[in-house]
């Protein structure tokens, strides 16, 4: 996939994507972390078993995903600092 260049886009369309990416980001950490602890919960009340570490290991898997997308915040967020549209 061909990276995207932030210096390339409108002002508009930054500020588009980053509110996008902050809803999205949020959205996922917030589920995440909400199966974290519906994990925990399950592997307390039942026990530890096949399908609370399978589920366990969801989280773990997809915190990447969140990584990535605070980096392109940042990214995002400098290209707007730099033409000075902090907004």
């Amino acid at each position: 996939m061909e990276k995207t260049k932030f210096n390339e886009m409108s002002d508009e369309k930054l500020l588009r994507q980053r509110k996008s990416i902050q809803l999205v980001t949020g959205l996922l950490a917030g589920m995440l972390t909400m199966l974290l602890i519906m994990v925990v919960f399950l592997a307390v009340k039942k026990g530890v078993n096949a399908t609370s570490i399978a589920l366990g290991v969801i989280p773990f898997a997809l915190l990447p995903i969140v990584f990535l997308n605070f980096n392109t915040l940042k990214e995002i967020q400098k290209e707007l600092n730099f033409r000075k549209i902090a907004n």
